[in-house]
């Protein structure tokens, strides 16, 4: 007697054949999202489950940085399912970080952007994090040094610069993110940003930029000549 599989398994193959060939442009949103968890759900339509995911949370992003227990309310989505989504952001994260590890930041600073939009993705709060660099304009580490709420973050800068000599750091990238989506810097951002920029020099240590990232966009200190 002939085997018959399910309409999916077919589906599933042709998915696969369109990614090898095409990568994410070749697929849809829900497409993409329907690929990964075949690899969590090998024995049911996840087409559906795909589209209840984008649905809820409106965009491909947005499910990425979604927490786990808010994945899992999702009907189809199992603990399995809800870790490997949480797992490739991750992946992609560390990904980002050693690709920016591997190149000058002051001539690569679209590396340091990546990174850091991806790294402060999720936070519903703004988070200030500092990137530390050596004399080279490479990074040595990074460090989230402050969470907030949602409109602000009280920075100390005498905290900022004693972790930038325990970094033993020639450099220091500044980021933060705007949660509201809009990276304009504030009035509060810019005086901020010459208060840690004038502490670190007195201890001989270059504020290279201050980059504050959003959902639409980020803003440079140093690409608007503010430094």
């Amino acid at each position: 007697m002939k085997k018959v599989f399910p309409h999916y398994f077919g589906h599933r193959k042709r998915l696969r054949e369109k990614f090898k060939v095409a990568g994410s442009k070749g697929l849809r949103d829900y497409e993409l999202v329907e690929l990964l968890l075949t690899y969590a759900i090998p024995r049911k339509d996840v087409k559906p489950v795909a589209k209840s995911l984008l649905k809820k949370f409106g965009s491909f992003g947005n499910i990425f940085d979604a927490r786990i227990d808010e994945l899992q309310k999702v009907e189809g989505i199992g603990p399995g399912s809800a870790v490997l989504i949480k797992l490739v952001k991750e992946i992609l994260s560390l990904y980002l970080e050693e690709k920016m590890k591997r190149k000058d930041a002051l001539t690569s600073p679209s590396s340091v952007v990546d990174f850091a939009r991806v790294k402060l993705s999720g936070f519903f709060n703004e988070v200030f994090m500092v990137i530390y660099l050596n004399a080279k304009n490479e990074v040595i580490d990074y460090e989230i040094i402050q969470e907030g709420t949602v409109d602000g973050a009280i920075i100390y800068p005498r905290r900022v610069i004693e972790s930038a000599i325990l970094h033993h750091a020639a450099g220091i990238i500044l980021v933060h993110n705007h949660p509201s989506g809009h990276p304009e810097a504030s009035v509060d951002d810019r005086e901020l940003t010459r208060t840690l920029r004038d502490v670190a020099k007195f201890m001989d240590v270059r504020v290279v930029d201050h980059i504050i990232v959003g959902k639409n966009g980020y803003f440079s200190f140093a690409e608007r000549g503010l430094l």
